[in-house]
């Protein structure tokens, strides 16, 4: 075992006893685990925690008052992993040992124990209180079997036999007073039997002639009662039959009250309706009328300010740009002012130093001009009608001679206006 090395496990029944190097004077207990075990410096010792099941056999033992009999008990009995205590005596007592020896040692322990109890008890105590026997022999076994880390889970007496006869001789005895008992206590039965059906015929026909006592006075009772009901019986139905016509009436009254009371209940039911109906007719009215023309009205005058706005927006744009266009305008004018100013300046100026030349020239430059637009609307004309009243040209010279005064006009006209004397210096420059 010393050179068992690596890792050791061992299942949930059994331990594990590791001792050596690094464990000192206490061993490790493992149960249902594993462990490293270092090779040569290391010892391990496998513990089994099976259940273990004993038959424990005692023969020919003598008990208390010197009758030998043969017990044989069943004994469960396990070392308790539980405890580190007990696993260091398991370990101590059955350390390196094979199952079978645990088992001999515990058997062994078990039936010096229980041929002690045997000695100790009677046959009979042994035979009818094996309860009592059980629990002597585990208590006592348990103690000692503790001390070598084993519990008894159990214990129970299985069967007591004897070569002498004893325990038939008992049994023989036993059944001779039962039958005993049995023989007196049919006799006694018998007797009390006896005396009981004679007491039962004499209450019997006592109890008959009470009975039929009874029955005559009954009988007479009964008349006497029946007349007596019978007068009361037709009373009370007379006072039935008014009391229910007094209440097939008050129960009438109390229909039609009901049905007065069922009648309020759907009017009010129907008035309950109809508030319901015109609450909802208002909801729906106002859903699809109300809403909508609130939301119409919102809608409108939110065009209406967005068109008013608009239209201040625009004003305001269009005054501004009046304002832009008059201070332009009048702008142009006074630049159109300054310079027809300074042109007519200019004009002055030449014409002061040109004079009348100058504005002979201009007009004899202008008379053109002036017979076309003299004779512009003649020339549009479709169709003129003309009467004669027989004196002066008439025709088309009658028109060319209206045109020629017109033009004819002109010097005088000139004249007036600038008093330039056209046809003079016309004469003179001729």
């Amino acid at each position: 075992m010393c050179f068992d090395i690596g890792i050791v496990v061992c299942g949930p029944n059994e331990a594990l006893v590791i001792s050596g190097m690094c464990y000192g004077s206490s061993p490790a207990y493992i149960v249902g685990g594993r462990a490293i075990v270092l090779p040569c410096i290391q010892t391990i010792q496998r513990i089994p925690l099976n259940t273990m099941t004993l038959e424990v056999k005692t023969p020919r033992v003598y008990t208390a008052r010197g009758v030998p009999i043969s017990v044989v008990g069943t004994a469960q009995v396990k070392i308790n992993g539980a405890s580190e205590e007990m696993l260091s005596y398991a370990a101590e007592q059955f350390g390196g040992k094979e199952v079978s020896e645990i088992l001999q040692v515990c058997l062994s322990t078990m039936e010096g124990h229980q041929r002690a109890i045997m000695g100790n008890m009677s046959v009979e105590e042994i035979y009818r209180d094996r309860k009592t026997f059980s629990q002597n022999v585990m208590e006592v076994a348990s103690l000692d079997l503790h001390n070598m880390g084993v519990s008894v889970v159990s214990y129970t007496l299985k069967d007591v036999q004897d070569e002498v006869g004893y325990l038939a001789s008992l049994g023989q005895a036993r059944t001779a007073q039962v039958k005993r008992d049995a023989i007196i206590g049919e006799a006694e039965a018998k007797k009390d039997s006896t005396i009981a059906e004679s007491y039962a015929d004499e209450q019997r026909m006592e109890a008959k002639l009470k009975n039929d006592t009874e029955i005559a006075r009954s009988k007479r009772d009964f008349e006497l009662n029946k007349a007596i009901y019978d007068t009361e019986v037709n009373a009370a139905k007379a006072e039935a039959e008014m009391a229910y016509a007094l209440q097939a009436a008050k129960v009438q009254a109390k229909i039609k009250e009901e049905e007065m009371q069922v009648k309020v209940v759907e009017r009010q039911q129907h008035i309950a309706i109809q508030e319901q109906e015109m609450l909802r007719r208002e909801k729906e009215l106002e859903s699809k009328v109300k809403k909508p023309a609130e939301a119409e009205k919102f809608r409108l005058e939110t065009i209406a300010d967005a068109e008013r706005q608009r239209i201040i927006l625009e004003a305001e744009a269009e005054a501004e740009a009046i304002a832009v266009r008059g201070e332009a305008e009048a702008y142009a004018v006074e630049v159109k002012a300054k310079a027809e100013a300074e042109q007519m300046a200019k004009k002055a100026d030449a014409w002061k130093e040109y004079k009348e030349a100058a504005l002979v020239d201009m007009m004899l430059k202008v008379l053109p001009q002036v017979a076309a637009e003299i004779s512009g609307p003649l020339s549009q004309t479709n169709k003129i009608t003309m009467v004669s009243t027989g004196g002066g040209p008439i025709g088309a010279s009658r028109l060319t001679g209206e045109v020629l005064d017109i033009m004819a006009s002109l010097p005088e006209t000139v004249k007036q206006m600038t008093g330039v004397d056209l046809s003079k210096k016309l004469a003179n420059s001729g």
